[in-house]
């Protein structure tokens, strides 16, 4: 008792208020996690820098690439100024051809005519033809013409048509909708943006024509999928096993090999029309390659792989106590199948289909070599018009397309996604 009342009292500034220590809590814990952070991103720093370097920096340069359009501005900069406040219609004035004259005799002393009249060209076709020989002649004219009007219509006549002078006045902006136009058959004319005749539409029904493979190509491969990925999810380990080497067997060995072998297969005197000579079944072999059904065959021999392994990753967390319960409590083997094992997996159907629609969409081998003329995709597109034509603005424009298809793919399996979160499937 005497201790108890000898002790001393404890002091009340030595005891922090509550509101104190939780603020002080609340600090300390925004410092670790703050170290946390800086400590997770010095680990995955190295990877987002080779994003950045290796597909976001390009990814931005070939959108750039898609709408700049300085080549006309810098060659000619002093006739792009003069057709500023040009009007359509008739000729410009003559400042406007001492200008060109003036832009034509430094271009061809920089040679620099040829990027300048490869962008015309595409406006007008033989436009750079025109520039080359004006730039060849204009060299021998004195420069104390009185009249570069009339000295330019006598070096060629098509110097005194309006065609050509709206089209330097078109590209005389550093940016431009041109190739995106281009890019689904359209172009701006004097009425504002309008459709390319019937006969010259071409990019159109290639984005159609690349859609319509890659839809077929995924549901064959859903289709064939399916019952392999079932098959091998439901045998045993060693079964299991042996199955998977087998649909892992085509990622050893070369697109180009499978599709050489596919030509051999299909081809008019090749093994399939052979046998199917010999059986009876046909009375003439069969145009069974360089068409459209080549192109889906050989694409779903390339891309089936990747279905099946996505369809067997879900399919092998998924526990068949539940369809058995179905079965005990009276259901048939399909009514279980449809209504309690089927919507388990339709997370892997949308990531199988979406992956295997990616890679189809974006296909670049196989239709090149086992398509024919009328079965050309996309890709192939883009690389007709970045080494053929080297018309990179128009193959930056189709890249563009083809990536926004992708994302609008990757968007709306997002929101399905969480739709079927939000339903608690």
């Amino acid at each position: 008792m005497q201790f108890r009342a000898h002790q001393a009292a404890p002091n009340p500034r030595a005891i922090s208020p509550p509101g104190d220590t939780s603020i002080a809590l609340r600090k300390s814990l925004r410092v670790v996690e703050r170290i946390q952070n800086l400590r997770s991103l010095s680990l995955v720093g190295p990877c987002l820098l080779l994003v950045g370097l290796a597909f976001i920096v390009p990814m931005l340069l070939m959108l750039m690439r898609s709408i700049e359009n300085d080549e006309v501005l810098n060659t000619f900069p002093l006739v792009s100024a003069e057709l500023q406040s040009w009007e359509s219609g008739a000729l410009p004035a003559e400042p406007a051809f001492a200008a060109l004259a003036e832009d034509l005799k430094r271009a061809k002393a920089e040679r620099t005519l040829g990027v300048a009249g490869r962008r015309l060209n595409l406006e007008v076709s033989g436009f750079l033809d025109l520039l080359l020989a004006t730039g060849r002649t204009i060299q021998t004219l004195p420069t104390s013409t009185t009249s570069w009007k009339d000295a330019l219509i006598s070096i060629d006549q098509r110097w005194g048509e309006p065609q050509y002078w709206n089209a330097i006045k078109k590209n005389t902006h550093s940016f431009t909708d041109f190739y995106f136009l281009t890019a689904v058959d359209l172009k701006r004319g004097v009425d504002g943006v309008q459709a390319v005749p019937q006969e010259q539409r071409l990019y159109a029904n290639i984005i159609v024509r690349t859609l319509v493979i890659s839809l077929a190509v995924t549901a064959l491969c859903l289709v064939i999928a399916y019952p392999i990925a079932f098959t091998i999810a439901s045998a045993s380990s060693g079964i299991a096993n042996f199955l998977l080497l087998l649909v892992l067997l085509p990622f050893w060995t070369s697109i180009l090999v499978r599709s050489a072998a596919w030509i051999i297969l299909l081809q008019r005197d090749g093994v399939v029309n052979s046998i199917l000579l010999r059986m009876g079944a046909i009375d003439a072999p069969l145009e069974l390659i360089f068409n459209r059904f080549g192109v889906v065959l050989a694409l779903t021999h390339v891309l089936l792989p990747y279905m099946v392994l996505t369809l067997y990753s879900v399919m092998k967390g998924i526990d068949h106590h539940y369809t058995r319960a179905a079965r005990s409590l009276g259901a048939n083997a399909w009514q279980a199948f449809r209504m309690v094992y089927l919507p388990q997996t339709y997370a892997g159907v949308a990531s199988g289909s979406l992956l295997v629609f990616i890679l189809a969409i974006g296909s670049y081998v196989t239709p090149a070599l086992i398509g024919g003329r009328t079965d050309q995709m996309i890709a192939q597109s883009i690389a007709f018009n970045m080494n053929q034509t080297v018309n990179w603005g128009l193959a930056a424009a189709l890249s563009v397309l083809l990536l926004a298809m992708v994302l609008s793919l990757y968007a709306l399996y997002g929101r399905v996604a969480d739709t079927n979160i939000k339903a608690g499937r």
